[in-house]
C-alpha cells in the first residue's frame, strides 16, 4: 500500500505520537537545535587552532568535547536537540551532558555526498555501520535524514525519492518519528550566489516539500529565497506557498546565515504556517571565534542562549502547533479512546489481535490509534 498522504489521527502510531510529543513545546511548536553538523565544525576548530599557531586537524577528543559544551548549554532552552553518532549522540548521554528535558534526534546520513555521473546531481549516503534500527535502539525520539534534491535532475531526483521511501519504511517499521531534511544545491557550473541558482531556488524549494514532505513526519525546509535579492511580499508569497506544498509540519533550518538574517527569516515563516525551527550554525557558529575555554562558554551562556531565547519566543507566539497540520487540536486528543486489546495488534502482530483492534469507530469522537499489519512500515503505512 503506498504511503498516504491524507491526514487522519486514526493512523498515528504510539511510537511516533509519544516522540512528536518528546520533541515539541509544550504548544505543540517545535523549537529544535542543530549540533550534527561534522565538516563545519571540524573547519571552525581547524581555523581556531591555525590563529593559535597549531596547523593540524583537530582531534576527536577535541570535536566531542565541543559538541558536549554546546549541548549542555544550548539544549537545556530547546525542545529537542539534533545530534550525530560520530562526536554527539552517546557521546552526550553517557557523560549526563545532554538536557533531560529536551528530545533527542539523531542523524541518519554521512557528512557530505556522492554525485551522478553527469556530475550535476547529489546523492545522500547513509552513515557506514549506522542504521534507523540503531537510532531507535538507542532511545532517540526522531531520525533525522538529510537529502539534497533538485527537482529537474530525474536521475538524482528518482534515487532521492527512492532512499527516503526506504528510510521512511524502516521508520515505520520502527515506529519512530521521520524528520526529512532537504536541501537545493548549484548545478556544477553555478554557485550559491550564482543569479541562475538564486532565481530557481524558490521553486525547487516549494516543489520538494510537494514531491517529498509526505513521506515523513515533521519536514525541515529551507528559506524559500533570499533575503536582499527577493522582495518582502515574493518572500511572503514563497513562504504561503511552501506551506500549502507541505503536507506535513514544517520546520524552518538555518543554512548558516547569520543570527539577524535568521531571525528574521524565522518571524517570516512562523507567520506563514511553520511549526518552529530546527537551526544550527546561526546559534552557535561564533563559538570556535573565541579563543580559551572560559570564553567560549561564556559565549554560549550569553549570545548563544540569548538567540535561542528570542527565536523560542518568536516560535512559540507565532508558530503553528504541529498537529494543526492534522486538523487537530490538544482536546480532540483528550477524547481518544484506545480499544481493549490494542497491544496484541501493535507492530503489525495482526494474527493475535480482537478483531476491533482492527477496525477504526467513527462515531462521534471515538478513535482507535493503531499500528496494524495495514498500516506498518512494512506495509509502507502514512506514519503520523
Amino acid at each position: 500500500m503506498a504511503r498516504k498522504s491524507a491526514l487522519d489521527i486514526s493512523s498515528m502510531t504510539p511510537g511516533k505520537l509519544l516522540g512528536m510529543q518528546r520533541i515539541t513545546n509544550p504548544n505543540g511548536t517545535l523549537t529544535m537545535l542543530a549540533l550534527d553538523q561534522n565538516s563545519s565544525i571540524q573547519k571552525m576548530a581547524r581555523a581556531a587552532l591555525a590563529r593559535g599557531g597549531e596547523q593540524r586537524e583537530p582531534t576527536y577528543d577535541e570535536l566531542v568535547h565541543a559538541k558536549l559544551n554546546m549541548a549542555s548549554i544550548l539544549a537545556r532552552k530547546a525542545s529537542a536537540c539534533l545530534l550525530d553518532c560520530v562526536y554527539g549522540a552517546w557521546q552526550s548521554v553517557c557523560s549526563f551532558k545532554f538536557p533531560p528535558r529536551a528530545g533527542l534526534i539523531v542523524r541518519l546520513e554521512r557528512t557530505g555526498s556522492e554525485t551522478t555521473a553527469d556530475g550535476h546531481g547529489k546523492l545522500t549516503v547513509i552513515e557506514p555501520g549506522w542504521s534507523v534500527a540503531k537510532i531507535k535502539r538507542l532511545g532517540a525520539n526522531a531520525v533525522k535524514l538529510l537529502v539534497y534534491y533538485e527537482p529537474t535532475h530525474v536521475e538524482s531526483a528518482e534515487r532521492q525519492r527512492a532512499l527516503v521511501e526506504q528510510v521512511a519504511a524502516e521508520c515505520d517499521q520502527h515506529d519512530v518519528v521521520l524528520l526529512l531534511e532537504t536541501l537545493s544545491y548549484p548545478f556544477a557550473t553555478e554557485t550559491k550566489t550564482s543569479p541562475s541558482y538564486l532565481e530557481r531556488k524558490p521553486t525547487t524549494v516549494v516543489d520538494t516539500a510537494r514531491h517529498l514532505s509526505g513521506l515523513c513526519d515533521v519536514y525541515k525546509a529551507e528559506f524559500p529565497g533570499t533575503l536582499g535579492h527577493d522582495s518582502d511580499a515574493q518572500l511572503a508569497a514563497n513562504l504561503a506557498s511552501l506551506d500549502q506544498a507541505s503536507s506535513r509540519p514544517w520546520v524552518l533550518l538555518s543554512a548558516g546565515v547569520d543570527f539577524p538574517d535568521y531571525e528574521r527569516q524565522v518571524a517570516m515563516a512562523v507567520q506563514h504556517g511553520a511549526s518552529g525551527v530546527l537551526g544550527g550554525r546561526a546559534f552557535w557558529k561564533e563559538y570556535f571565534d573565541h579563543d580559551g575555554e572560559a570564553d567560549r562558554l561564556a559565549f554560549l551562556r550569553t549570545e548563544g542562549l540569548r538567540r535561542l531565547g528570542a527565536i523560542d519566543a518568536l516560535v512559540k507566539k507565532n508558530a503553528q502547533p504541529w498537529f494543526k497540520k492534522y486538523r487537530l487540536g490538544k482536546g480532540r486528543f483528550a477524547r481518544v479512546r484506545i480499544p481493549e486489546g490494542w497491544h496484541s495488534a501493535y507492530a503489525g502482530d495482526a494474527a493475535a489481535a480482537p478483531e476491533s483492534a482492527a477496525e477504526l469507530d467513527t462515531s462521534g469522537d471515538y478513535y482507535i490509534v493503531r499500528h496494524d499489519s495495514e498500516s506498518s512500515g512494512a506495509a509502507g503505512g502514512q506514519g503520523l
